[in-house]
């Protein structure tokens, strides 16, 4: 490690220097981390995303700050005889607040990870369907139920920690499956046939108002809360979307401010933490006191094991895709994702309260209205022509997901080994919206996505 100065901040120790770097040309800056690192800019004047040197003068040198804020503590679960167990609940804390973090086990080697700072920690399952079916198992398992609760770990250095949990099903539980929907019954298998008749009648009457532009609708009965002074009451709606660079953060404020605008329900918004810039992150909490919003800034390592995209841009996209069931506290059960550079022009609380069917997610269908477009509609032609057989292509720019659901289907492990499939071919992700389209494909024969209505496609502006 470099060594620091005794009498101020100042590193002693490698350097990296570039000179004759192109004036006119737009760079990025990323930089390449130990894995175990969580970095972010926290003092930054310019655009990280899109440095012009000639827009420097006669300063000549571009200052960026980076902040270790955490480490990820990651692991790999393992059943014995079995495969990894899927969805497995894990949460994460101290004695005294044992549920500071939490996540659950993934298919692929049973890879998980939690953000930590140095100290004793302690590793647990969670309560719930996780803890009643399975125990913690020592290597010397006797077969005995008398198995410690959790596990201790200690991260004592800034190298990461590499942890293997070894589970077992408690006895009598054995035959009994971790993931199950909770609509497999006969009487959830109707009742979701005649939500689906609901949701299309519903999402019609939402689709209309996002067109027609700024009537209100009418509030559901139900719980209400009231957030801070605006005078917001109801079920919160939860909101996500990624942005990276000074324009789209602009953009990110005026969607956010339009989603404010066109409902009076309280309204959470989430957001990568890693890739926002200095400015926005010392902003957000003025503009959250201003308008009466919540927000909360989360974030998760691109898993080693993944293969990763090398364009900042690309990875960043890629957030909205691919972590939906690890990026989000285990108890949010829904949220809407918007990309940033979209305007809403209707409550977005009518789209939150649809009934999905028992799908995990609905997504919207792209227009093809207008012809002098088909040229760039790459899902027109090729492999994708042959693929969607004629059904729409959907794009992200607006899906609802359950996520609850999300998880229950293991929906985030095969987005993966559909990502991992297309990706290593340069030619296959054009977009890394077709790692999402190619798993709708999937996903109609497992009746486990809902497509929003295709008249209404015109609701999304790009």
């Amino acid at each position: 490690m470099d060594d620091f100065s005794s009498t101020d901040y100042t590193v002693y120790g490698p350097k990296a220097f570039f000179a004759n770097m192109p004036l006119s040309k737009t760079l990025t800056m990323n930089l390449d981390v130990p894995e175990p690192w969580l970095l972010e800019p926290v003092n930054a004047i310019h655009d990280l995303d899109n440095i012009l040197l000639e827009n420097l003068g006669n300063i000549r040198t571009l200052q960026a700050e980076f902040e270790l804020e955490a480490l990820v503590l990651t692991g790999h679960c393992t059943e014995k005889d079995h495969e990894p167990p899927r969805g497995l609940q894990l949460i994460l804390g101290t004695k005294n607040t044992p549920h500071l973090v939490d996540t659950l086990v993934m298919a692929n080697l049973g890879y998980w990870q939690m953000k930590v700072f140095p100290g004793v920690w302690y590793l647990q399952l969670a309560p719930g369907r996780s803890s009643d079916l399975y125990i913690l198992r020592e290597d010397k398992d006797d077969g005995s139920q008398d198995m410690p609760s959790s596990k201790r770990i200690t991260i004592d250095d800034l190298r990461g920690k590499l942890v293997h949990l070894a589970v077992v099903k408690k006895k009598g539980k054995e035959q009994e499956k971790l993931l199950v929907s909770s609509d497999d019954d006969d009487h959830s298998q109707e009742k979701k046939k005649g939500n689906l008749k609901s949701w299309n009648t519903n999402f019609l009457k939402w689709a209309t108002g996002l067109v027609g532009g700024s009537e209100h609708s009418q509030k559901g009965e139900g719980t209400s809360v009231e957030q801070g002074n605006s005078g917001r009451r109801g079920k919160t709606i939860n909101i996500f979307s990624v942005a990276s660079g000074h324009l789209y953060e602009r953009f990110l404020k005026i969607m956010m401010l339009s989603v404010l605008n066109n409902t009076r329900r309280p309204v959470k918004f989430w957001f990568i933490k890693n890739y926002l810039s200095p400015q926005f992150k010392y902003v957000i909490p003025h503009m959250a006191k201003e308008y009466g919003f919540e927000y909360e800034l989360i974030t998760y390592k691109w898993p080693t094991w993944l293969h990763k995209q090398k364009e900042k841009q690309r990875i960043i996209w890629a957030y909205k895709i691919l972590f939906l069931d690890v990026i989000f506290p285990l108890a949010l059960e829904k949220v809407i994702f918007v990309d940033a550079d979209q305007i809403v022009r209707a409550d977005m609380g009518e789209l939150y309260d649809m009934d999905l069917g028992g799908r995990p997610y609905g997504y919207t269908p792209f227009c093809d209205n207008n012809k002098d477009m088909d040229g760039y509609r790459f899902w027109k032609q090729g492999f994708w022509k042959e693929h969607l057989r004629g059904r729409p292509y959907h794009i992200s720019a607006l899906y609802v997901v359950d996520l609850l659901k999300f998880r229950e289907t293991a929906a985030g492990d095969n987005l993966r080994v559909i990502y991992e499939t297309l990706s290593k071919d340069p030619n296959s992700l054009s977009n890394l919206d077709q790692a999402s389209e190619y798993s709708h494909w999937w996903f109609h024969f497992l009746n486990a996505f809902l497509s929003m209505p295709r008249p209404y496609c015109r609701v999304i502006r790009i």
